[in-house]
């Protein structure tokens, strides 16, 4: 019996399925373009081809199948709330018709409190669907993707500066997608859990967002600023950045649910929260080279 992935190409999708293969695991990755996973294929993953909001897609993935992978994509149209919580449902017909056995959803800080936190608004209603039709069911609940840092390449490179509207002294939740990929797997080829159960995956420690200056100037090798600005200047920001006017909203409402703690973490932090790689480690081996590919190509 197969484990199905519903995002076999992004970030944490993609290394999540190699893990899977390189485990001897049987899996059923989900895909609309068949070149983009040909490699999965390859090493011996079965692709059902089509969107993973198909509902005769999703019937045809988890026929058979033991346990599904969820990640809800990320934000690309101006229904996205409703798209992301109608498709979760149409998942979770899916999996009680055939009897799959568990589930793990990759959601966020933040989803417990449901609308009103921009894209992570979906996903209490996504972990609900799936709680609602089987009765193991895993919701791992990552803090901030370090790799959101990458979205800043341009501006530290001209300006040597983060312009965020978070305070300084604001503390969250940073974790390497890599690390994310890991916990999934270990999730998933753990047969010993059961029921329904909540899981942080918080990084090595929270970080405050005054303390990125350092951090960052040590790993880079160059001075970086941290300045924090007014939520007009990130709307102005992200509009000039060409964002959709749905898209700056729903970011503008997430950085407010940041700042006044509505994003964060509801599990408190542990030994199984806690995963290895830290900003430090991450801006080295990850930040700094796209930073100096960015610098060069921009020379």
């Amino acid at each position: 019996m197969s484990i199905v992935i519903n995002t076999p190409n992004g970030q944490i999708g993609r290394p999540l399925s190699l893990r899977l293969l390189e485990a001897g695991r049987s899996l059923t990755v989900i895909s609309r373009t068949a070149d983009k996973v040909a490699d999965l294929v390859k090493r011996g993953a079965k692709l059902v081809e089509g969107s993973t909001d198909d509902a005769a897609v999703l019937d045809r993935a988890l026929a058979g199948a033991e346990s599904l992978f969820w990640l809800t994509p990320p934000a690309h149209r101006p229904d996205f709330i409703a798209w992301a919580e109608e498709t979760a449902r149409t998942a979770a017909k899916a999996v009680k018709k055939h009897g799959v056995k568990r589930v793990v959803v990759l959601s966020s800080v933040g989803a417990q409190h449901g609308h009103g936190t921009g894209p992570v608004g979906a996903l209490l209603a996504v972990e609900e669907a799936f709680k609602a039709v089987c009765p193991d069911v895993t919701i791992l609940r990552p803090g901030f993707f370090m790799e959101n840092f990458l979205r800043d390449l341009g501006t530290v490179a001209k300006t040597g500066s983060l312009f965020m509207p978070m305070p300084r002294d604001k503390r969250v939740p940073m974790v390497a997608v890599a690390d994310i990929a890991a916990k999934s797997a270990q999730v998933l080829l753990d047969a010993g859990w059961k029921g329904h159960r909540y899981v942080g995956i918080q990084g090595p420690a929270h970080v405050a967002y005054g303390e990125l200056e350092s951090i960052f100037t040590e790993a880079l090798g160059r001075p970086i600023r941290y300045v924090q600005v007014g939520m007009d200047d990130v709307r102005k920001g992200m509009s000039g950045a060409g964002m959709p006017a749905w898209m700056v909203d729903m970011f503008a409402e997430m950085y407010g649910a940041v700042i006044d703690g509505r994003m964060d973490p509801a599990e408190p932090r542990t030994p199984e929260t806690t995963t290895p790689t830290s900003l430090a480690q991450w801006a080295r081996e990850v930040l700094k080279p796209a930073l100096e590919k960015a610098a060069a190509a921009a020379a």
